[in-house]
């Protein structure tokens, strides 16, 4: 059974692909959140709320040989290696009809990555006589590439733009809950307002509080409240 070797195809021009002359020892996969805190008097940690996520990216080393003959090359005369290098460096070129580097397809069996070219790092290791590199390690990170379109279906959000519910639980204040619901704990008026609290420090656990969308205006006096 031949051995199935990783592939980077150019989106939209599957002319243009490039098969690693050597697969990958290992790679990983990267995937982190951001949140924010906020410190809310009378609580003994501050308060975590999600931002966004970060990119998920994928990361390898590569590996580049002319000294030793590969098929279709059996000469010994060893090839200069940047002639293979430079072709995956131009990954990163910007394409002149995107006006942005062009979107990859890192494909190795199972593992199928929609991606760009975010890093790559050029390190030369052996040496032919008359000074041109033979072997050369390309240590890479692609990043993730994701449709804004495609994005904005994958997952049904529920955010403080549309008016939802939130039970209060033990030791909870107005201010802790804006500051979870709105990012700011100084909001909590649209929340008293909407739900009639006239004492904004005596909360009911278990107590359904709506959360109005903001800006939010105050149906007695017309104030706009952000």
């Amino acid at each position: 059974m031949a051995l199935e070797k990783a592939k980077i195809t150019v989106e939209g021009r599957s002319e243009e692909a490039f098969t690693v002359l050597f697969n990958p020892e290992e790679y990983t996969i990267n995937k982190d959140n951001n949140f924010a805190s906020f410190a809310v008097p009378g609580l003994g940690s501050p308060l975590l709320q999600f931002v966004n996520g970060n990119m998920t990216t994928l990361e390898m080393e590569l590996f580049f040989d002319t000294y030793e003959p590969h098929p279709p090359r059996v000469l010994r005369a060893p090839l200069d290696v940047r002639d293979i290098t430079d072709p995956f460096m131009n990954l990163m070129e910007i394409d002149s009809q995107l006006h942005a580097p062009p979107v990859l397809m890192f494909s190795w069996s199972s593992l199928q990555f929609r991606c760009v070219l975010l890093r790559a790092s050029q390190k030369f290791i052996m040496f032919w006589s008359d000074g041109r590199p033979v072997r050369a390690r390309i240590t890479t990170t692609f990043a993730e590439y994701v449709d804004p379109e495609q994005e904005s279906k994958k997952v049904n959000r529920q955010t403080a733009d549309f008016t939802k519910v939130h039970i209060v639980t033990q030791g909870e204040t107005l201010s802790a809950i804006a500051a979870n619901c709105y990012r700011n704990p100084e909001t909590w008026r649209p929340i008293a307002i909407a739900n009639g609290v006239d004492d904004p420090h005596v909360l009911t656990v278990g107590q359904a509080l709506r959360i109005p969308s903001l800006p939010f205006t105050d149906p007695d006096s017309g104030e706009v409240l952000q």
